[in-house]
């Protein structure tokens, strides 16, 4: 009998497993179709809103380009045959802080004087720092600037489209012409420059740069990292181009009073220069020079040749007293000189260097001193400064 009713309660508690299984199961397929019903209703409204954002961006990049159209139209016709708008609106992102002061003694090309250093300062309002992230892991960087120094931009924004020189001297062919799209020249019909420099470190919103061509105030409208695919090896040149650059000088020198004066001048110019001893600063003295940077006309009339026919015509004229005969003084491409002097001069973060070449292309560095303007020139200098004495260590 005990063992009856033993049995008995075994095969109720048999069957409540059971039928507690059989609800738990119910459940479990009911909450599984339900889920399946919701993954199946997400399903049908993310395809739904991807249909929806492919169709939002086929019709913006339509407004977009219709737009492109209609400003380029509207830049076509005018009553006067001139622009009226502009449909890529590029504004620099950048700013350079070269130790080239002017155009004259900045190298024509980049990479021709190592020492040349500069800061490239970014526009905080308009990029983010982030954009510069990985730039420093590259050795050296491309950079499209703006010639803002050219003398006719006046011109290309009277008549845009039109370019008033088609061809330009060329310095390297001693003063012949060819075109100007066949060269590196910044009188361009549209002045957009490409310069590669040495990326010598990132600073926050500062980078760091050598071996630059770049003036100083240089609006920078993008940077690009070198890449090796760059260099085309099989590449080829005219034959103006290839053997021994003529612009090379024959040797420069410094006079027995240079260092005297330089002296006398880097105990207030340091914490604005770019370079953290009077050794590199004369080193970059030294590579500019190493390079005729006179203009053509100054090549082919230097200042002692002209000097001598302005003391021919005086003689000629008895010994007039006439000023034209007894003085010259010009400023053209920052040159200063008089008659029976050969003396030329060249501006380097707010220094200025003199210095005379003689016949045979041999440099003599004579003194140097701080231009009237220098603290002007230099202020806002000293962050640059710093970023670049704290990269040398």
């Amino acid at each position: 009998m005990v063992e009856f009713e033993i049995g008995k309660w075994g095969v109720i508690a048999m069957g409540i497993t059971v039928a507690a299984a059989a609800i738990s199961v119910f459940f479990w397929w009911r909450e599984s179709k339900r889920a399946a019903s919701r993954i199946e209703d997400l399903e049908s409204s993310l395809n739904s809103f991807s249909q929806e954002v492919k169709s939002e961006r086929r019709g913006r990049i339509r407004a977009q380009q219709d737009l492109r159209k209609a400003l380029l139209d509207q830049e076509r016709v005018s009553a006067n045959g001139e622009s009226k708008a502009c449909a890529y609106p590029f504004v620099p992102i950048a700013v350079v802080d070269s130790c080239f002061d002017t155009r004259n003694g900045t190298p024509r090309q980049p990479l021709l004087v190592p020492h040349a250093r500069a800061c490239l300062v970014l526009n905080r309002s308009r990029v983010p720092l982030h954009t510069l992230e990985g730039l420093a892991e590259f050795s050296h960087c491309w950079i499209l600037f703006v010639f803002h120094l050219n003398t006719d931009l006046d011109k290309l924004w009277k008549y845009r489209g039109r370019t008033k020189k088609a061809k330009v001297r060329v310095p390297r062919l001693k003063g012949q012409k060819l075109g100007v799209l066949a060269t590196r020249s910044p009188h361009r019909p549209c002045p957009i420059g490409l310069s590669v420099a040495k990326v010598e470190a990132v600073d926050g919103h500062t980078v760091l740069l050598s071996g630059v061509d770049l003036v100083d105030g240089t609006p920078v409208l993008d940077i690009k990292p070198y890449l090796p695919s760059d260099c085309i090896p099989e590449a080829t040149l005219p034959k103006w181009l290839q053997g021994d650059n003529p612009l090379a000088v024959a040797s420069v020198n410094f006079s027995s009073d240079f260092k005297s004066s330089l002296d006398n001048c880097w105990e207030i110019a340091m914490e604005h220069s770019l370079y953290a001893c009077q050794d590199e600063f004369q080193t970059l003295i030294k590579q500019v020079l190493s390079w005729d940077i006179r203009s053509i006309s100054q090549q082919r009339n230097p200042h002692h040749l002209i000097a001598d026919i302005r003391n021919e015509i005086k003689n000629i004229n008895d010994g007039s007293d006439d000023d034209d005969c007894t003085y010259i003084n010009s400023r053209k491409n920052n040159v200063t000189y008089s008659p029976g002097d050969n003396t030329y001069h060249v501006d380097l973060e707010g220094f200025d260097v003199s210095y005379k070449i003689d016949d045979d292309s041999n440099i003599t560095v004579e003194n140097i001193s701080l231009c009237p303007d220098f603290l002007t020139r230099r202020k806002g200098r000293r962050i640059c400064s710093a970023a670049w004495r704290s990269n040398n260590g």
